[in-house]
């Protein structure tokens, strides 16, 4: 037995496998929101809070797929150090960025109108 065996039951597979998918399917939607919004920061969020929604579900169907047990709270532990570390370092990122100057565009005009796009100088 080489500990990589599912539980046994149909049920709990299926159930697994479908929270697998839909973690899966998470960071498919989070990777088209980094290429869809507009701005850094907008895209960092994205990134940032789907990363962790993603790896929590994907985990659980791990979990699930694997029962109770050691793996399990194996598991758990990566979940945390994930809760933990995906949030600080967006956070740490946007700062840096912040303080390297990157400031948020949201006050650009839309590109499909044909209103003038403000700019630092114009704030001046």
């Amino acid at each position: 037995m080489s500990g990589l065996e599912s539980t046994g039951s149909t049920t709990a597979d299926l159930i697994a496998g479908a929270l697998m998918a839909l973690g899966a399917l998470l960071v498919l939607l989070g990777s088209i929101g980094i290429n869809r919004f507009p701005h850094f920061y907008s895209r960092l969020h994205a990134a940032g809070v789907i990363d962790t929604l993603a790896s929590g579900v994907f985990l659980l169907g791990v979990g699930v797929f694997f029962g109770v047990g050691l793996v399990s709270v194996k598991l758990l532990l990566i979940f945390v150090f994930l809760l933990f570390t995906s949030p600080t370092a967006c956070h740490a990122l946007a700062r840096a960025a912040f303080i390297s100057g990157l400031r948020d565009d949201s006050r650009r005009a839309d590109a499909n109108t044909s209103e003038a796009i403000i700019t630092k100088a114009d704030n001046a």
